[in-house]
């Protein structure tokens, strides 16, 4: 995207039928509208039609949003369309949650603090202190709120209130290492991004990466997902990996494995905010960056 041009992102789908990239493609050019990115995807196997553009006015002039809504509206009507239209540069209200390791925030807080992640974090909430004084660096309020077993619906409680008064948009687990219940999970379906290293399932509880290495693994990577009431198991957004060998030690994985989980995370909260996942039967339709 361009700097002072004002940019628009529409995406919408539909059941899978003859002239649905022509609605949008004619639409915008009818209206005066370049488009300067488009994906389209046709999902032959659930029968549904999923479709992205980028686009900004051919003059570089303001967009009349409820004139665009309106007339829209009527097109995507006959195609039984549900859509969205988002300015590119409007910044969604995240929610950072985080335990004690500091790689993941480390590197969204970098990415947000040089405008690399084009959010607005309102907060960090955590279930230890350790991490208050990089929060406070920032100028981000941190809130503390211990849990255990007995605890848990009440943490809750105070966590949602926190989400409420910012009114968070999009809430990221960064290595937060409590399970959220079934009741959150629900809440911030679609809402609540998760990370977790690729070990999983194979070498789970205390330290992963010691037990990898005694069974000679050949790659580490992570896995950027939606949350869901199974464990690690919600929509999968993106997925990296990089290739290791035996003169990888248990600390070298872990090294790796925490650049990789940072990039990983990173990347599914950019496509997020850039409004390029779509959620249909519980899996996802991502148009990646080119």
């Amino acid at each position: 995207m361009q700097k002072g041009i004002a940019t628009y992102i529409l995406t919408a789908n539909c059941p899978s039928q003859v002239g649905t990239v022509d609605v949008v493609t004619r639409f915008l050019f009818e209206f005066d509208f370049y488009i300067t990115e488009l994906n389209s995807f046709d999902d032959v196997l659930s029968q549904r039609f999923f479709i992205r553009a980028v686009f900004r006015r051919e003059n570089n002039g303001a967009l009349e949003r409820e004139a665009f809504e309106a007339a829209f509206s009527k097109r995507a009507e006959k195609f039984g369309m549900e859509w969205e239209l988002t300015p590119s540069d409007y910044k969604p209200s995240v929610v950072i949650m985080v335990s004690k390791y500091d790689h993941c925030i480390n590197d969204l807080l970098y990415r947000y603090r040089t405008g690399g992640l084009a959010v607005d974090i309102k907060a960090v909430i955590s279930n230890h202190p350790d991490l208050k004084p990089l929060a406070d660096w920032h100028k981000i309020p941190y809130h503390h709120f211990p849990i255990t077993a007995e605890t848990k619906p009440q943490q809750e409680q105070l966590v949602q209130a926190v989400l409420d008064s910012v009114d968070c948009e999009l809430l990221v687990l960064a290595r937060y290492m409590q399970v959220l219940s079934n009741e959150m999970c629900a809440r911030w379906s679609g809402r609540a991004i998760n990370i977790h290293h690729s070990l999983l399932p194979g070498f789970k509880g205390a330290k992963p990466y010691h037990q990898a290495y005694a069974k000679g693994v050949k790659l580490v990577g992570a896995t950027a997902h939606y949350v869901s009431d199974e464990l690690d198991e919600g929509p999968i957004i993106t997925q990296e990996m990089s290739m290791v060998d035996h003169t990888h030690y248990p600390d070298d994985l872990a090294k790796k494995g925490m650049d990789i989980e940072s990039l990983t995370l990173a990347r599914a909260v950019q496509y997020h905010i850039e409004k390029r996942i779509f959620m249909y039967n519980n899996k996802t339709i991502v148009f990646e960056r080119s």
